[in-house]
C-alpha cells in the first residue's frame, strides 16, 4: 500500500516546482557542492542566455567576471554561504553573448537530514535599470531576495485558479501570520481590507494576472492579528506544458518601512518648501519696504517743501520734477514687481525679433558707453513672435545694463537669436552674452529672485533679471541662464514661434486734445481717485459725471447721453471690464477707456481689445489715452 505521505510529499515537491518555472522575473536554480549547475529555470534562462542542455553541469562562475573569477570571487560566495548559513550581493555578472548586467544574487546551502552539504540553492535577479533610479529609497526593492523555501523576507505562495492557497513558505507565515494549516485552503482575499474585498480588488488583479501575463501593485494589505501594513505585490499565472491554466504564483514583500520614510522624506520637503516661501516672501517684502520708503522719503520732503514760503520758481520747479520723476521711479518699480509675479498686463504684437534687434543694438551702443562694443549675431530665416515689444524690449535692456555693470573695464556684449525645437514646441530664442566677470554658483542660483542684487546699497534693486523671468513666463515662453565665474554670463529668452503675419502699424500719433466742453462718464470706487481723476478732466476742459460702481453708470447711461466712459476696472461687483462689454452691447458708438493699476483678468487677458490706461497716470497720459479712444472709436467701420 502506497505511503500517504509520500505521495503528499511528492505533490508537494511537484507543485514547487512548476511556482519556480512560473517565476520569469528571478533565475532560479541549484548547484552541486563543487558549485555545477544541476537545474535550470525559465527566469535564469531569460537572463542569462542559456538554454538547461548548454549550462547544466557547467561551473557557476562563467556568470562571473574575468576579474572576478581570478581574484576567487565565485569559491568566496559559496563558502561564505557554507560557512554563514547565507551570501547575498550585488554585482556585474556575464550574460552567454557577453553582455554584462547588474544582479542580485542569493546563495543558501543545501543540507540534507543528516546536516550535510549537498548543494546549493541560487537566485539571481536582474536589477540594472532600477540600480540607478532606486539607489537610495528603494535599495531594499532592488535586491529581492526570493527563495522557495526558508526565505523569511519574502512571502511565495501558490493559488488554485479560484485563488485559494495551496503552498505556504516560512516568509508567508512571517510576513502574514498564519501558518500552514491556518491557512491553505482559503482564499486570498483574506489578506486586503475589508474596502478592497467590497470593491472587488482580489478579482480584478487575477483577472490582470491572466489578462497581462503579470500583476504588480503596492497597497495596504491585513495580518492575521488585524494590523496593516503596506505590501509589494506580484502575481503571475502557471500553466501546465499544455498552457492550461492551473493556478497563480504569488509574491509579496512587506515595504512599510520604505514607505514610511517616503512619507517622512515628503514631510520633509513639504517643510522645506515653506521655509523658503516664507523666506522669500520676508526678502520681497523687505526689499519692497526699503525701495518704496526711499521713493516717499523724496516725494513727502519735496511737498512739504513746497509747503513752505517763498520759495522761487527755480526751487518750485526743482522739487516738483523730484516728485514726478519719483513716481516715475515708482511706478517702474511697480511694473517690474507685476512683471515678476506674472501679473503685467500685455499687449501682444507680431514682431520680426532681428528687425527689432538691430535697431535695440544702435540704442544698447549709444546707452552702454564707449567701452562695451555691442556685436549682433542674427539667424537669417528666423521666425516670428507674439509679444509685448515694449516689455521684451525693457527686459533686454534690463539684461544689458548688467552686463555692462559685469564689464567695468569694458568688453563685448552680443545679441544672437536663432530657431529651436524642443519639448514646448516651435521657439524662438534671444540671447545676450557678455564677456564680464561672470557669476559664482551660490549667487547664479539666486539670480531670479526679487530683490536679491550684489550691487552695493542703492545702486540696484535687484528686480531686472526677475522682470526678465516674469515677462517670458508670461508671454508663454521662459528665460534660462549660464555663467562662469571669470568668464561671462549669457541669458537666453525663449519665446513661442508665432504663426500670425505682422499687423501693418498704426499712424495715429497719440496726441492730448481739448475736451472742448464734451461729457465724460467718471467710473471709480475709490473717492481719492475719482476726486484726483474729476479735476484733471475738468483741467482738459471735459465736462464730467461721477459714478461709483458699474450699476451706477448704467443708470446714468440710461439717463442721460455721454461722449465717452472712463472706468476703472476693479470695483466691488461688476468689473469695469464687464461694465465696458455691456456699453458696447447697448452702445455700439461710445468710446470706453479702462484704467487700472493691476487686475488679474487683465492680466489673463480678460480686457480683450479695451484700451487700457495704467495707474499711476497723469494729465499728458490722461489726455492722450482720450484722445487715442475717441479717434479709435470714429475709424472703426459702422
Amino acid at each position: 500500500m502506497p505511503d500517504p505521505s509520500r505521495f503528499d510529499s511528492d505533490l508537494s515537491e511537484q507543485r514547487f516546482q512548476l511556482l519556480v518555472n512560473a517565476v520569469t522575473d528571478y533565475a532560479i536554480y541549484m548547484l552541486d557542492r563543487g558549485g555545477h549547475v544541476v537545474s535550470w529555470n525559465p527566469g535564469a534562462r531569460r537572463f542569462k542566455g542559456y538554454e538547461a542542455d548548454e549550462i547544466i553541469g557547467q561551473h557557476y562562475s562563467r556568470f562571473f567576471r574575468e576579474e572576478d573569477r581570478a581574484a576567487g570571487m565565485p569559491e568566496r560566495a559559496l563558502r561564505a554561504a557554507e560557512v554563514e548559513g547565507r551570501f547575498e550581493a550585488e554585482g556585474w555578472r556575464i550574460r552567454k553573448d557577453g553582455t554584462r548586467f547588474w544582479a542580485s544574487a542569493v546563495i543558501d546551502p543545501i543540507r540534507d537530514e543528516a546536516g550535510e552539504l549537498i548543494g546549493f540553492a541560487k537566485i539571481t535577479r536582474d536589477i540594472t535599470e532600477k540600480k540607478a533610479a532606486e539607489r537610495r529609497l528603494y535599495e531594499s526593492e532592488q535586491r529581492f531576495r526570493l527563495l522557495v523555501q526558508g526565505v523569511t523576507d519574502y512571502a511565495i505562495y501558490m493559488l488554485d485558479t479560484d485563488g485559494r492557497v495551496t503552498n505556504w513558505n516560512a516568509g508567508a507565515q512571517a510576513i502574514k501570520g498564519y501558518s500552514f494549516e491556518e491557512i491553505v485552503g482559503e482564499h486570498f482575499s483574506r489578506f486586503y481590507t475589508p474596502e478592497d474585498r467590497a470593491a472587488g480588488v482580489p478579482a480584478r488583479a487575477l483577472a490582470t494576472a491572466l489578462a497581462e501575463g503579470k500583476y504588480e501593485a503596492e497597497a495596504i494589505r491585513v495580518r492575521k492579528d488585524g494590523t496593516r501594513f503596506w505590501a509589494h505585490v506580484v502575481i503571475d499565472p502557471i500553466r501546465d506544458d499544455s498552457g492550461r491554466h492551473i493556478g497563480f504564483a504569488k509574491i509579496t514583500r512587506d515595504v512599510t518601512e520604505r514607505r514610511n520614510v517616503e512619507e517622512e522624506l515628503d514631510q520633509a520637503r513639504a517643510a522645506l518648501v515653506q521655509s523658503q516661501k516664507l523666506q522669500a516672501l520676508g526678502e520681497l517684502t523687505g526689499g519692497i519696504a526699503h525701495d518704496f520708503n526711499n521713493l516717499i522719503t523724496v516725494i513727502r520732503g519735496s511737498a512739504e517743501l513746497l509747503r513752505r514760503g517763498g520759495l522761487d520758481e527755480k526751487k518750485r520747479a526743482q522739487y516738483l520734477n523730484a516728485i514726478i520723476e519719483t513716481a516715475d521711479h515708482a511706478t517702474t518699480l511697480t511694473s517690474h514687481l507685476l512683471a515678476f509675479g506674472r501679473r503685467q498686463p500685455l499687449k501682444p504684437e507680431v514682431i520680426d525679433l532681428n528687425v527689432r534687434l538691430d535697431a535695440l543694438a544702435e540704442v544698447l551702443s549709444r546707452t552702454l558707453g564707449g567701452g562695451v562694443e555691442v556685436k549682433l549675431d542674427l539667424a537669417p530665416t528666423l521666425g516670428l513672435v507674439d509679444v509685448d515689444s515694449t516689455q521684451l524690449e525693457t527686459a533686454l535692456l534690463n539684461a544689458a545694463i548688467n552686463a555692462r555693470d559685469a564689464m567695468p573695464n569694458g568688453g563685448t556684449l552680443t545679441l544672437s537669436t536663432h530657431n529651436i525645437a524642443d519639448e514646448s514646441g516651435d521657439m524662438v530664442c534671444v540671447a545676450l552674452s557678455d564677456t564680464g566677470s561672470g557669476m559664482p554658483k551660490e549667487v547664479l542660483d539666486r539670480a531670479f529672485e526679487p530683490f536679491f542684487t550684489t550691487k552695493a546699497v542703492g545702486k540696484g534693486t535687484g528686480l531686472g533679471l526677475s522682470q526678465i523671468h516674469g515677462f517670458a513666463a508670461q508671454a508663454g515662453g521662459r528665460v534660462e541662464i549660464d555663467s562662469v565665474s571669470g568668464k561671462g554670463t549669457t541669458i537666453r529668452i525663449l519665446l513661442p514661434h508665432s504663426h500670425k503675419s505682422i499687423a501693418a502699424r498704426s499712424t495715429f500719433a497719440n496726441q492730448a486734445v481739448d475736451g472742448a466742453g464734451k461729457t465724460v462718464l467718471l467710473v471709480e470706487d475709490n473717492e481719492q481717485v475719482r476726486n484726483f481723476a474729476h479735476i484733471l478732466l475738468t483741467e482738459l476742459n471735459y465736462r464730467v459725471i461721477d459714478a461709483e460702481s458699474a450699476e451706477q453708470a448704467l443708470a446714468v447711461l440710461d439717463a442721460e447721453p455721454v461722449d465717452l466712459v472712463f472706468s476703472d476696472v476693479v470695483m466691488p461687483g461688476q468689473s469695469g471690464v464687464e461694465l465696458g462689454r455691456l456699453v458696447r452691447e447697448r452702445f455700439p458708438a461710445l468710446p470706453v477707456l479702462l484704467a487700472s493699476g493691476y487686475s488679474e483678468e487683465i492680466a489673463k487677458g480678460g480686457a480683450g481689445d479695451f484700451d487700457i490706461l495704467p495707474k499711476p497716470y497723469g494729465a499728458d497720459s490722461l489726455a492722450a489715452a482720450l484722445a487715442r479712444v475717441v479717434n479709435d472709436t470714429v475709424r472703426q467701420p459702422a
